[in-house]
């Protein structure tokens, strides 16, 4: 019955019937004569009635009975709401001298304070109170106060005062700062933050302000002053290279691949460690190989060789005899020693595991090669010996993958149904993205015409003949106008141009699918695609601006809503408060 009134009440004052509410309140408030919430409710329903009077009389009252600070504040509210300013202020300076008797009064003071955006009285009883008591931390609500009060100077010297106190709270207290500074370095906020966090390792160092430099730096997508940071830190605390690996990972995926180098560089020349020399010189050499002319090849061939000669060719660098193999077939057109060289590496003691990583390579090769259905045994032994696996996932992918490939579409739909399903979410979208593809455009034409020359054409971009892919994929745009497999088709080469820094190619692929194909499901892959065309390659910004803009309005359930968020905020200088 209790618990009916209380539910009963709330309804009537959600509903605004303050009148019935406070029939209700008055009901449990005499039942439960202490109970804060009552009495709050009881107070602001009044309130709400603008029985002021009334209000008054049952805080004096009520405090006569119960000592509690916080019906201090309660009743010079009461004043303000009044207009009566000075009685407000007495009242409130009452509450505030309570901290003053017994510190551990700003709980409820301070809380009360806030509850009425009191924000000023709120900071100097928390201020009071930790004064008093040097064991109380209020900087994480002193923090928050400061920022609702656009304090920002403050609000980061209360963050990392909190941080250095409770050094397990840094990545909540990053987050919480990340909604005030952005990727612009230039920016108000991100100056100050910067200032505070140097003036702090001035006047007292410690790795943690070093660390949040780093972090900083990292937001702003200057590697170069993070990695000094590391450095820094790593100096004095040398106890593993695991930060700056991130670092070398996070530039690498931020495409800024020369600082990356640098990194992994330093990595390679500091570690003590084979197995982390061996992740740096594997990572480098990815990066090198990307960055390549076929002219340079026969150098990467050396290095790969070098290192061989430095670790061996055992178990513990089979990852790195992968990618050599795959550097073998894909760079090198080299895929007879390709081959024979991972077949050498299934003799090694291998656990099932890192047999599958081999033959899922040795597949890739075949395919490369065009043979299929040797591919496809490689593919199926992996499911076979590792049911239910991600590895096993994947082969199940590439088998549709190579079954497309060689236009069986029926069969690569059957292994992608099951695939929707995948654990890996990766394996899942790539899985969809391919079957609607096939289904489609299966049916528009019973021979599969453009289907076949845009799954030729996708094997000919795994292949690495990407210009042979570009040549065929304009064969579809003029053979096929009127067939739905053109949006697509425009958006594979937008990517191949993507790859070969053909910028205004690519431009001009991802408009036509936004003039023709506005309806369709990559209108947010070519808006997105575009803007960051715009913004990173073309140097136009106010274009980006534009499409990060009808991403965020126009299609909010895109994958790419929260990126387009970012970095429209970021090129309107906003620092988000």
């Amino acid at each position: 019955m209790f618990s009916q009134n209380d539910i009963l009440a709330k309804e009537y004052f959600k509903k605004g019937d303050f009148e019935k509410a406070l029939y209700e309140y008055k009901k449990l408030y005499a039942k439960s004569p202490s109970n804060i919430n009552y009495i709050n409710q009881v107070v602001l329903t009044h309130q709400q009635l603008e029985q002021y009077d009334e209000v008054e009389t049952f805080l004096l009252k009520l405090m006569e009975r119960i000592n509690y600070p916080a019906f201090l504040v309660e009743l010079g509210y009461n004043y303000q709401l009044k207009n009566d300013f000075e009685n407000a202020t007495i009242n409130y300076n009452k509450a505030i001298a309570t901290i003053d008797v017994r510190a551990s009064h700003v709980f409820s003071v301070a809380r009360s304070f806030q509850s009425h955006a009191l924000l000023n009285e709120a900071v100097i009883s928390y201020e009071k109170a930790m004064l008093l008591n040097p064991d109380f931390n209020f900087n994480l609500q002193l923090a928050k106060i400061y920022g609702e009060q656009g304090n920002i100077e403050k609000m980061f010297n209360s963050y990392i005062h909190f941080a250095e106190a409770n050094p397990v709270s840094l990545n909540n207290i990053k987050r919480a700062i990340s909604d005030f500074i952005s990727e612009n370095s230039a920016s108000e906020n991100n100056i100050i933050f910067r200032k505070v966090l140097l003036k702090k390792n001035q006047q007292e160092p410690n790795l943690l302000w070093n660390e949040l430099l780093s972090w900083l730096f990292i937001q702003q997508k200057d590697f170069n002053k993070a990695f000094i940071q590391e450095k820094a830190i790593f100096n004095r605390q040398p106890d593993n290279l695991n930060r700056i690996e991130e670092l070398a990972s996070i530039a690498s995926n931020e495409n800024e691949n020369e600082v990356a180098k640098e990194i992994l560089t330093y990595i390679i020349e500091t570690a003590q460690d084979s197995n982390t020399k061996l992740k740096a010189h594997y990572n480098l050499l990815q990066l090198e190989t990307k960055e390549s002319l076929k002219d340079n090849y026969t150098v990467i061939n050396t290095k790969y060789l070098d290192l061989f000669k430095e670790f061996g060719t055992f178990s513990q660098t089979l990852k790195l005899q992968i990618a050599y193999a795959h550097f073998l077939a894909f760079y090198m057109n080299e895929t007879k020693e390709a081959t024979t060289f991972l077949e050498k590496a299934l003799k090694l003691p291998l656990t099932k595991l890192q047999k599958a990583e081999v033959k899922l390579e040795l597949g890739d090769i075949l395919v490369l090669q065009e043979k299929f259905n040797k591919a496809l045994i490689y593919y199926t032994q992996i499911q076979r010996n590792l049911k239910n696996s991600t590895i096993s996932q994947e082969a199940r992918y590439k088998v549709a993958k190579a079954s497309y490939y060689k236009g069986d579409f029926k069969w690569a739909e059957s292994q992608l149904k099951i695939l929707k399903a995948s654990t890996s979410q990766l394996i899942a979208n790539d899985a969809l993205d391919l079957k609607l593809l096939i289904s489609d455009n299966k049916y528009e034409d019973s021979l599969h015409t453009a289907l076949k020359l845009y799954s030729k054409a996708d094997l000919l971009a795994f292949q690495n003949r990407d210009e042979e892919s570009i040549s065929l994929l304009n064969k579809i745009l003029n053979e096929h106008k009127t067939e739905p497999i053109i949006a697509q088709t425009l958006y594979k080469q937008a990517q191949l141009f993507e790859a070969k820094k053909e910028y205004e190619k690519a431009e001009a692929n991802y408009e036509a699918i936004i003039a023709n194909y506005r309806d369709g499901i990559l209108i947010d892959d070519a808006y997105f695609k575009l803007a960051k065309i715009y913004e990173k390659q073309l140097n136009l910004p106010e274009k980006a601006k534009t499409l990060y803009e009808l991403i965020i309005f126009d299609h909010a359930d895109s994958i790419y809503f929260v990126d387009a968020r970012k970095h429209y905020r970021a090129l309107r200088g906003d620092a988000i408060n």
